[in-house]
């Protein structure tokens, strides 16, 4: 991983999509995937599953200069609290980007809004896990106020590994006909609608996409990326995001970097990927900067 970074020249990794968030509500995210739930289906053994500080430590090791808390609710009345425990997450772990999540409820608005005045930087919405449609009236005001603020929605809005009743391109789509500058991040390129989210990235310059899971040996299996987007991901390479899933992964983390190394894509889209896009959007200054 040193040797990948050196080639690139780049002072480290941003990852868009890590996850910490409280350890009961981690231990419940580990029990099911362990259960192989209905959302997975398949064997999905978690590869870093280690203490809070041993698994920022191993981050720090990989090299990753920024990451991200991406945690989410499932049901009312939840947000509000993982906001609180985010933020002091962010707070004693610097290399951390402030995230925050919300769920379509009464309040919503006013929790966001208080993140976004505490520092908040990046925010988690989970269609699949959440289970609800981000056109609903509850959430309206919160998506006006990200997009007003500029700031990045990393959303599971994809099919993958399973359907959800809210999930695909066609919600996401009405979303961005209202809110045209959201500044959304498409978790895992939008697995397996790769092509329609790409599409939605053409059509909206303030929509991204990560790279989380995405052409891996364990996806592939799961989920082909198409080869005749290949193109159209290398045309889309100042608005694609390093993300990983980390430490929720079934195979270790270097073979993010491989999967994506062995697209055949350039140093150049790399670099981009890895490090300059993430560190632009975030607005990280070069390491001894001001």
């Amino acid at each position: 991983m040193r040797r990948f970074r050196e080639r690139l020249g780049i002072p480290g990794l941003v990852d868009v999509h890590t996850h910490f968030m409280p350890e009961r509500v981690l231990a419940k995210v580990w029990d099911y995937f362990d259960s192989a739930g209905p959302l997975t289906g398949v064997e999905w053994p978690i590869t870093y599953r280690h203490e809070e500080d041993e698994r920022v430590a191993l981050l720090r090791r990989f090299g990753v200069r920024a990451f991200t808390s991406m945690l989410y609710p499932h049901k009312p009345d939840m947000a509000a609290w993982l906001n609180s425990w985010a933020a002091g997450f962010a707070a004693r772990t610097p290399d951390c980007l402030h995230t925050a999540t919300f769920f379509p409820e009464a309040g919503a608005a006013a929790y966001v809004r208080a993140a976004v005045e505490q520092g908040a930087r990046v925010f988690k919405a989970h269609l699949q896990v959440g289970g609800y449609d981000p056109n609903d009236d509850l959430l309206d005001p919160v998506w006006g106020l990200l997009a007003e603020a500029g700031l990045p929605v990393v959303i599971h809005c994809g099919s993958g590994p399973a359907p959800g009743k809210h999930t695909g391109p066609e919600p996401v789509a009405r979303l961005l006909a209202r809110h045209p500058r959201l500044p959304l991040v498409i978790a895992h390129l939008g697995m397996p609608e790769y092509e329609d989210f790409l599409a939605l990235a053409g059509a909206y310059p303030e929509v991204r996409l990560d790279t989380t899971m995405a052409f891996t040996d364990f996806a592939e299996r799961l989920a082909a990326f198409p080869p005749g987007a290949r193109d159209r991901l290398a045309g889309l390479g100042d608005r694609i995001l390093l993300g990983t899933d980390f430490p929720n992964i079934p195979y270790p983390y270097e073979h993010q970097l491989e999967a994506l190394e062995r697209l055949g894509l350039g140093d150049d889209w790399l670099r981009a990927v890895c490090h300059d896009n993430g560190a632009r959007l975030f607005g990280l200054a070069e390491p001894g900067g001001c």
